[in-house]
């Protein structure tokens, strides 16, 4: 057994979040994290929402109310949201804890302690006309080094070089189109230039990376500067020096403490459990892996500046150092899996332009498991992909609809009808022989492929094999054999055997739906593991949670979960009558969707 960290990108709570988001950090981490526990490993999947900086600050003054109610009203939205999907989080929290403010200010110490940390007089973007700071990446402009006219205030999606605000010719404020002003201001920067050589000589031991992930990474590690880690606000995190404790107007920049959530929502988790030193088995422990999960906009975040803090942290850049005594040492990322970008209907998602699918109105009027299919066998994993009603439509009834739902249906009702149990079996023919050793063998390609983070491949190959057992159904004529019951019986016996398997391989990636198909043949309890959502209180004071300190979690008890193997079928097991497992979508709701767009 492993100990395996999934880490998910932490949504903004500024808003309800559409598909696309789900599709870059939550569903591809949610397949693999359900694998891993069904191969035996014990893993812990943690997030939560990140609530600090400008882009919270902006929503609370649009909505007339404080950040903190922004904040803790688009939480409870985004636990809901992820809740209905079926996210098996262990915990999603939120980074306004106590907990998480104490765990990001010990991590800015060792960072500190080690010499990782400077003060500089810089020039600092505010907003002319509210006096707010204005982040990096809330101000555009054009690249000085390629031209190109979108680059951001900390980055170039173009050329891919880090920048600064300053660096920007023409910028202008992504808020309200105005020019920034500049003022001289006094920060904390992190030396990421003392991590060039370490960093470099890390990633040529990561094996099996995407390779954008690499290829953007290594073309960063060319030009690292120092990055500036505090902002003038007064809404974040605290900064934990004696000289800027009593200071209201100076926070550590979010994109500091967002990062650090991974591992206060893993300490937070193990207090929740009763063993609060439970987390060090996968920060503490280098034979457990850690897996990243986010969209490609954030890989400079997971594979370059948070290897950078943990490195710092453990004394291990230019500087030197030692690790903190009471956090240890901490592991590094095994892999960044980053995926690309979801659009729609060949546009770019904005909220702003309604052009959006939030994941709660999807939800609304389709089912979960459809959501999560498109996502797996048609989603941004390796390329940007386009979600369109038209192909959403198709996937649904021709492929969940018509061939796996087809098939469990088939099957079932013929059994049931015919027998009311599963059957006993006769001889088996090579036929059957042959189906049962392709669901079989189908185990081992299917979770190398989840394991590998090749979603796609996986979930194509397992619905080759949903094709495989309708092509034995057609072949066999079950419904022709009432004169010899023996053999229907094998046939039944053997494609129930085949559905069985397949409703194990599936439910990965469709856990409600395997749930269904499990009952269906006659099981008792919980098969595919839900998430939960919890009321808590804050574990220590001085956060920002509000509410009394009490706020809603995602968590849930996911220790009972089946092998990752085939299970025989229990000859006498009453069957249920079964009901369709998916809903045939007319062909108006395309028309229906994109009335809702215009």
């Amino acid at each position: 057994m492993t100990n395996v960290l999934t880490a998910l990108a932490w949504p903004y709570a500024n808003g309800p979040r559409h598909i696309g988001h789900v599709a870059g950090f939550g569903v591809p981490a949610d397949v693999f994290s359900r694998y891993m526990r069904m191969r035996g490993h014990d893993v812990l999947m943690v997030s939560g929402t990140d609530e600090h900086g400008t882009p919270i600050l902006v929503q609370a003054d649009a909505e007339g109310i404080s950040a903190q109610e922004a904040a803790s009203k688009y939480n409870r939205v985004i636990v809901e949201d992820l809740h209905a999907l079926g996210l098996s989080y262990d915990l999603f929290t939120r980074t306004t804890t106590g907990n998480h403010y104490a765990v990001v200010q010990k991590l800015f110490g060792a960072l500190w302690d080690n010499g990782y940390i400077t003060q500089k007089v810089t020039e600092g973007a505010i907003s002319p006309s509210t006096g707010r700071t204005l982040p990096d990446r809330y101000i555009e402009g054009t690249c000085p080094h390629c031209e190109y006219d979108s680059a951001r205030g900390d980055q170039c999606d173009n050329c891919g070089r880090q920048l600064d605000p300053t660096d920007l010719i023409d910028p202008r404020s992504k808020i309200n189109g105005e020019t920034p002003k500049f003022i001289e201001t006094e920060h904390l920067f992190l030396d990421l230039s003392a991590f060039a050589d370490v960093l470099n000589s890390w990633l040529d031991t990561r094996d099996g990376w995407r390779p954008n992930v690499v290829r953007f990474t290594k073309n960063l590690l060319e030009d690292l500067q120092p990055r500036a880690i505090s902002r003038d606000l007064d809404w974040g995190v605290p900064v934990p020096l004696p000289e800027w404790a009593d200071r209201s107007d100076k926070r550590l920049y979010v994109w500091f403490d967002a990062v650090i959530g991974y591992l206060s929502a893993s300490i937070e988790w193990a207090r929740r459990s009763g063993d609060p030193d439970a987390w060090r088995k996968w920060w503490n422990n280098p034979e457990s892996l850690a897996y990243y999960f986010m969209g490609k906009d954030n890989i400079v975040f997971h594979s370059e500046i948070w290897p950078a803090m943990l490195l710092g942290a453990n004394g291990k850049g230019a500087h030197g150092g030692t690790a903190s005594e009471e956090l240890g040492e901490l592991e590094l990322p095994t892999e960044v899996v980053s995926s690309e970008f979801l659009t729609m209907e060949g546009k770019k998602f904005s909220s702003s332009r309604s052009i959006v699918i939030y994941v709660r109105d999807f939800l609304e009027r389709y089912s979960a498991d459809a959501l999560r299919y498109f996502i797996c066998v048609a989603g941004p994993e390796n390329q940007d992909t386009d979600f369109t009603w038209t192909e959403f439509l198709r996937r649904n009834n021709d492929e969940l609809v018509a061939s796996w739902g087809n098939l469990v249906n088939r099957s079932v009702a013929m059994a049931a009808k015919n027998f009311g149990e599963i059957p006993q079996p006769g001889e088996l023919e090579q036929i059957d022989r042959e189906l049962l050793d392709t669901t079989a063998a189908a185990f081992e390609r299917i979770g190398d492929l989840i394991a590998s983070n090749r979603i796609k491949a996986a979930i194509g190959e397992a619905m080759r094999t949903v094709a495989t057992a309708n092509k034995y159904l057609a072949d066999t004529t079950p419904w022709k054999l009432k004169d010899d019951k023996e053999r229907m019986g094998t046939v039944l016996h053997t494609v129930l055997q085949a559905v069985s398997d397949l409703k194990t391989l599936l439910s990965p990636f469709l856990p409600h739906s395997s749930q269904v198909v499990y009952e269906m043949l006659g099981g008792e309890g919980t098969f595919a593991p839900m998430p939960r959502i919890e009321e808590v209180t804050d574990l220590d004071e001085g956060g920002a949670v509000g509410n009394d300190g009490r706020y809603s979690i995602l968590t849930g008890d996911y220790s009972d979960v089946p092998a990752w193997e085939s299970v025989p079928i229990t000859v006498g097991t009453p069957l249920r009558k079964p009901t369709p497992l998916f809903t045939k979508l007319d062909p108006s709701i395309v028309d229906e969707e994109l009335e809702r767009l215009a």
